[in-house]
């Protein structure tokens, strides 16, 4: 079986200046048939222009992401189940108490009992369970990242 190109299997060996192989610069320019580019690029009509159809009673798709829905409910008891992987002490933790803020990445909470603070990264969070009604859906008028007024 014969190679034609003897640094093949060499790892790390780079051929000297004269056995390489010469490339054209700069690159030949692609043939494009005739009106090719002429045409603007059309963007589809009636779609709204940041994802999605506002249905009543439900946050636009857009704003719909967990810590939205946390920012929504400032202020109420949640009990946060979590997993933590290669954990000897505790795989599955649950944190109860009031959300404090809500990030892109984190959850922060108080436990009135204890007076302890809690910043939990979104990653470890599986699920949240409240003891009272979600607020889901944004005050009328609101950004879509203000907080629902406080209570």
């Amino acid at each position: 079986m014969s190679n034609s190109n003897p640094y093949q299997n060499m790892a790390g060996y780079y051929p000297p200046q004269n056995q390489r192989q010469q490339m054209p610069f700069p690159p030949p320019q692609a043939q494009f048939p005739a009106g090719f580019y002429q045409q603007p690029m059309q963007v589809p009509t009636g779609i709204p222009a940041k994802g999605g159809v506002n249905v009543p009673g439900m946050l636009p798709i857009e704003e719909s992401y967990i810590e939205n829905i946390l920012r929504l409910n400032k202020g109420k008891l949640v009990h946060v189940h979590s997993t933590f992987e290669h954990n000897p002490e505790w795989n599955a933790k649950i944190f109860n108490g009031i959300i404090e803020a809500a990030g892109r990445d984190h959850l922060i909470l108080s436990d009135p009992q204890t007076g302890k603070r809690y910043l939990i990264p979104m990653v470890y969070i599986d699920y949240v369970t409240f003891d009272e009604p979600i607020e889901y859906e944004y005050p009328f008028g609101a950004g879509p990242l203000a907080s629902a007024p406080p209570r």
